[in-house]
């Protein structure tokens, strides 16, 4: 007879909209590695990351699956073990891309982010590392070169360093045009100091529930985060300092968001800290921020409590124009979910949306706010796992592996826990989402600790109540990638809003296509797109059902 815990941590609702199968790649299931299974050290039980993006430029959708290593490897000197690009054929079956995209290298790679970096028209590619984050640029769709140490220039002329060398431990990052100069800047989160010659080990003292347990990340010092901006020739300079991105104290940084969330038509960011509060840097509009989480309410819980942040997720829940923001927490805390107001502010809302209560046994990663079933009201994953293997013993309240979550929202802008992937428990880090398949909805894909990588395929209703519409833009004003304009659908008296990106806000990258769901609308009136240079573009005669590509208007 399974037990009242066990109970607790499968879903509780019938028929799931995802089906889960562990990911091929040809004929070889896909599988990363994160330390031993013992997790002794805290660098063992992060993961590895996932970015999404079409980087052969073939029309689908392709995946990044990063790799970490062991501690055995770190002490022999031996490189991280080997990260893959994985080839989309647009059915949801991939390939490996093969040596011409080789991502060997590194020391134990963390997570990424895609963006045209040298505004060539193919996708790059950033990996963050714990050891030296490493830079990839794209050879117009046929393979990738590693330019971390220098960007080549023509015969006889020096490589131009790419600036981005660091040897911190990074986790999440995101490109961005925080300056609105149509050049990609780069933010990176850092998570803490962490040296095996000094780190202490278990039974040195770290107890979680009475047990002896691997240490931090209190106890350790945690590492400012860095922002570079993009000098226009594909290298980057660390203006942390100038920019003010520099709190009194940094935190222990896990996942990264970028957002307006003010509305003033710069790109705002949002970090998730573990164990310290959480940063929004407001942009001033002049190149400098402003940290603004205690004064916007995204720093704590509702008990002015600071939480163990991961993830983040963001979206227009309500409807109202205005980015929500939802965070993963630590088991034995609520996940917290923060509604915008009118007032530049946020107000923690978790258990009143009915995302609260069902996280407490869990500790959340990576998480995705979209349509994934079409209905027109945003929806909610969420993936877990706990970071002690321990959990598992009596009187924990919690386990090791953890079932993933949905969580279906409703039009009051609240959510209905549904089933994820009834058939799998596992201890699950990075997540990300893409239409895979090309079937118009969201399909997701699932970094999990010691086991495969778990592609979900989403089986929503395609019918008159289930619409969508996808939305590519192309910048000419603006940077090519077009991060951080705002695409408005407007279909009757609704309106869908949302933020051209490139993270998935815990160590994964998402392609910069918007997917919009659209429920049962009869047709879409227009779509308007607030461009980063400012213009304002509107399209009439919108098709349902397709990919729109919308290139910005230069008159």
């Amino acid at each position: 007879m399974p037990s009242l815990l066990f109970l607790l941590l499968v879903p509780l609702s019938g028929d799931s909209l995802f089906s889960g199968r562990d990911l091929v790649a040809g004929d070889s299931v896909v599988t990363t590695t994160c330390g031993s299974e013992a997790k002794d050290y805290i660098l063992e039980v992060n993961g590895g990351g996932l970015v999404v993006e079409d980087f052969n430029l073939d029309g689908h959708l392709d995946l990044v699956v990063l790799n970490g290593s062991t501690i055995e490897r770190v002490r022999a000197e031996e490189p991280a073990l080997p990260s893959r690009l994985l080839l989309g054929d647009g059915t949801g079956d991939f390939i490996d891309a093969g040596a011409a995209w080789d991502l060997s290298g590194g020391v134990w790679t963390m997570g990424g982010s895609a963006g045209d970096v040298d505004a060539d028209g193919d996708p790059d590619l950033f990996l963050t590392e714990w050891g030296k984050n490493r830079l990839f640029l794209n050879e117009g769709g046929l393979g990738f070169v590693e330019v971390t140490e220098g960007l080549p220039q023509g015969e006889g002329e020096s490589p131009i360093p790419s600036g981005l060398r660091s040897s911190r431990w990074s986790t999440s990052c995101a490109f961005l045009d925080y300056d609105n100069d149509s050049n990609l800047d780069l933010v990176v989160v850092n998570y803490l100091a962490f040296h095996l010659d000094s780190v202490a080990g278990p039974g040195d003292g770290c107890t979680w529930k009475g047990h002896d347990v691997m240490c931090g990340p209190e106890g350790m010092v945690p590492v400012h985060d860095q922002l570079y901006r993009g000098n226009g020739d594909g290298s980057f300079s660390d203006v942390s300092l100038a920019a003010g991105f520099r709190p009194d104290e940094a935190g222990f940084g896990l996942g990264v968001m970028t957002l307006d969330y003010d509305l003033d038509g710069d790109t705002d960011i949002y970090i998730s800290n573990d164990s310290t509060p959480n940063h929004l840097w407001e942009n001033q509009g002049d190149g400098t921020f402003k940290e603004v989480g205690l004064r916007r309410g995204v720093s704590h819980d509702a008990n002015g409590k600071e939480q163990a942040g991961m993830g983040i997720a963001c979206g227009d829940v309500n409807g109202d124009g205005r980015e929500d923001l939802f965070v993963t927490n630590f088991s034995g805390e609520r996940n917290a979910f923060y509604r915008s107001s009118r007032g530049k502010g946020f107000r923690e809302r978790a258990d009143a949306s009915r995302l609260g209560g069902p996280s407490i046994q869990r500790l959340g990663w990576g998480t995705g706010l979209a349509d994934y079933d079409l209905d027109g009201e945003i929806d909610l994953f969420v993936v877990n796992g706990h970071v002690y293997p321990k959990a598992d013993r009596a009187g924990t309240d919690t386990s090791y592996a953890q079932a993933d979550q949905l969580f279906l929202g409703d039009s009051a802008g609240g959510f209905i826990e549904g089933s994820l992937d009834p058939t799998s428990i596992g201890v699950s880090r990075a997540a990300t989402h893409g239409d895979f398949d090309g079937d118009g909805d969201l399909d997701l894909v699932v970094i999990r600790m010691g086991a495969p990588v778990r592609y979900h395929e989403n089986r929503a209703v395609h019918d008159a109540e289930h619409h969508w519409v996808a939305v590519q833009l192309v910048g000419k004003t603006s940077h090519p990638d077009a991060i951080g304009a705002r695409v408005t659908v407007v279909a009757g008296e609704r309106e869908y809003s949302a933020e051209v990106r490139s993270t998935s806000g815990y160590q994964a990258g998402c392609s910069t296509r918007l997917h919009i769901g659209l429920g049962a609308v009869e047709r879409v009136d227009e779509v308007r797109v607030r461009w980063p240079s400012g213009k304002l573009q509107i399209i009439k005669d919108v098709p349902l059902d397709r990919v729109l590509t919308i290139e910005e208007e230069t008159e």
